[in-house]
Order: C-alpha cells, then structure tokens, then sequence
C-alpha cells in the first residue's frame, strides 16, 4: 500500500482549519471530503504529526468513529475533551455528539463542508 499523495497532509491541516468552532469531524468524514474515502489513518497521521502548528490547526476538532476520542487515556485525550467541551461539545456515553455537534449529517440533515 503506498503513503498518502505530496502534499496531502497540508490539505488535510487546511480542512481541518475550516471545521467550525463547535463542530466536530470525524477522520473518516475529513478523508472523504479530500476525495480520499478509505484515508481516515491518513488523516491520523496528518494530525498526529502536527508538531509545532498544533497552535493554529484546531486538530481536537476530529474525532474517531462514532464520536470517540481516539487519545482516550493519554495526556493528549483528555486535552482534546477539555477543549470541544470549552467549544460546547457535549458528550452521551463517553462520545462527542454527532447529532448535534457533527460537520456533517449522521442522518439526514444538511450540514456541509466543501472539500478543500
């Protein structure tokens, strides 16, 4: 399997960056939306290697399927809960609430973002 395409990780930080504050996305979602469907490690890989953008890229704002925090049980898990729940994410069982707070619609609804 080959790595992601030059230059995927800059549109995966630019996609993200356009996440509204509030809203949650999963890796998967970020993915599809690059045109990439079965990209979401790729993704993980993008945010994971963030390094000193961590500042000014909003990565707390993509989350693993169905809402879970993916960095449960490390330092950097629970900065990402401390800061949707600063953003008024809620949380059911442990996980962000895509009903409500999801950039796109879990079912039905019509909340988009355009790829970047």
């Amino acid at each position: 399997m080959s790595g992601p395409a030059p230059g995927f990780f800059e549109r995966v930080h630019a996609l993200v960056c356009r996440i509204p504050r509030g809203r949650v996305a999963t890796y998967a979602q970020v993915a599809a939306l690059l045109g990439v469907p079965r990209g979401a490690r790729a993704v993980g890989w993008a945010l994971r290697g963030i390094g000193a953008r961590a500042d000014q890229v909003p990565w707390h704002r993509v989350v693993g399927s169905g809402g879970r925090i993916s960095l449960d049980g490390r330092p950097a898990g629970a900065i990402q809960r401390r800061r949707l729940r600063r953003e008024g994410v809620r949380f059911k069982n442990g996980r962000a609430d895509l009903e409500r707070h999801g950039l796109l619609p879990v079912r039905g609804g019509s909340r988009t973002l355009r790829p970047a």
